[in-house]
């Protein structure tokens, strides 16, 4: 019997010390972010000169506990990391596009809860293909101007439906974003490339676009895809 109760003990810590830890990295990732982004801009020149945050947070980051069967944080710690991770890339190397350097998305290896992954492995393999949810297109944010934009807070998992909710309809209903001109409706390359992830269940993007729109698509719209803005997104 006092070995169950010590071990109802020590795992009852452990679940606290994990607690504690999960909320000190979206504390933290909430001021890095409140303190660095305007806008939807970056301001990368700050962040170099002093880079004790961002590198505590990428601490944090290598060794946090993911469980994918808390769905919230799950998705939410990967969404802050990749973000995170694009922006130590820019500063490290003081890009002025994230194609600027080779394998930027994917070959170059960051630690990850425990894992090395590259930017492509957290976007496709954490997020995509577990979740199924298009509205990560909207929060991952590349560090790119063709983004759509960074905010200026933390993904947290008490409020992250309603985060993925209110950036998807920024975007879409962004007028640079999504350009409609008469009948025709050009957007993002971004529906483009991850179609599959607009189209489920019969689909089209128009009717994802037209899900969030305030206003309403032109009748027989005709889509297009712009090029994208791969101009690193610097205050």
């Amino acid at each position: 019997m006092k070995t169950i109760v010590s071990l109802l003990l020590i795992l009852s810590i452990n679940l606290s010390v994990n607690a504690a830890s999960q909320n000190d990295f979206y504390t933290t990732a909430h001021s890095f972010f409140k303190s660095h982004v305007k806008n939807g801009l970056v301001d990368y020149d700050a962040i170099a000169n002093n880079p004790d945050q961002l590198n505590t947070l990428l601490d944090m980051i290598s060794s946090y506990e993911a469980d994918s069967s808390n769905k919230n944080d799950y998705q939410a710690f990967y969404i802050n990391a990749y973000n995170l991770y694009v922006i130590k890339g820019i500063v490290d190397d003081n890009l002025s596009s994230p194609l600027d350097k080779k394998g930027f998305f994917d070959a170059i290896k960051r630690k990850v809860a425990g894992e090395s992954l590259t930017l492509n492995d957290i976007e496709h393999k954490k997020l995509r293909a577990q979740f199924k949810d298009a509205r990560f297109h909207f929060v991952l944010v590349c560090g790119a101007l063709g983004c759509p934009p960074l905010i200026n807070q933390a993904y947290k998992p008490g409020t992250l439906d309603q985060q993925l909710e209110k950036q998807t309809s920024i975007a879409i209903n962004n007028d640079q974003f999504i350009k409609v001109k008469k009948n025709k409706v050009a957007a993002s390359q971004i529906f483009e490339w991850y179609s599959e992830d607009f189209t489920r269940n019969g689909s089209t993007i128009l009717k994802y676009i037209a899900k969030y729109r305030k206003q309403p698509l032109p009748e027989k719209a005709k889509l297009s895809f712009y090029t994208y803005n791969w101009k690193v997104n610097k205050q």
